[in-house]
């Protein structure tokens, strides 16, 4: 049987093959989740690079999107609940040239619960801002690189 973070990485890979191909080939790695939070590496390669030697915009968006979604799909896959999530707003600030692998970290995981909780109740689509920060490990630290604030819509499926 495949650890939690195995199983999560091999869903999210099939995820973006099939559903999302972008996701797929940026190959992001989901390298810590638990109830309160996420993160996600992307690696900076020849994909993935502008033609600054950093991650170009498109991919930072991805990340930011994978870390917001994996954790609300996660969440309602461990509830036993189908739901349906898009992203309705996104606000990205550039911070830093992010020049080597990023991680993308969102910690709204008790935010994330409230709103599953709440399409489940009513059944209504439920929207709420996510933040994302995306931080460059081996060359700053913490620092950001960049920030992110996405509208998550989720709602229950019916069955």
């Amino acid at each position: 049987m495949l650890n939690p973070i195995r199983r999560a990485n091999f869903y999210l890979s099939l995820f973006g093959f099939f559903k999302v191909p972008f996701i797929w080939l940026s190959r992001p790695s989901i390298i810590k989740l638990d109830a309160d939070h996420v993160e996600v590496k992307i690696p900076l390669r020849r994909r993935t690079k502008n033609h600054l030697n950093s991650m170009y915009f498109g991919v930072l968006a991805v990340g930011a999107d994978v870390a917001g979604g994996f954790m609300a799909m996660s969440k309602a896959e461990q509830r036993g609940e189908q739901i349906s999530l898009a992203f309705k707003e996104v606000e990205g600030k550039f911070l830093k040239r992010p020049e080597a692998d990023v991680h993308f970290i969102c910690r709204d995981g008790d935010l994330i619960d409230q709103m599953l909780d709440k399409t489940i109740a009513t059944g209504e689509r439920v929207n709420q801002e996510v933040s994302i920060t995306a931080i460059c490990p081996t060359l700053h630290g913490d620092e950001p690189m960049a920030e992110f604030k996405l509208t998550l819509s989720v709602k229950r499926k019916d069955c």
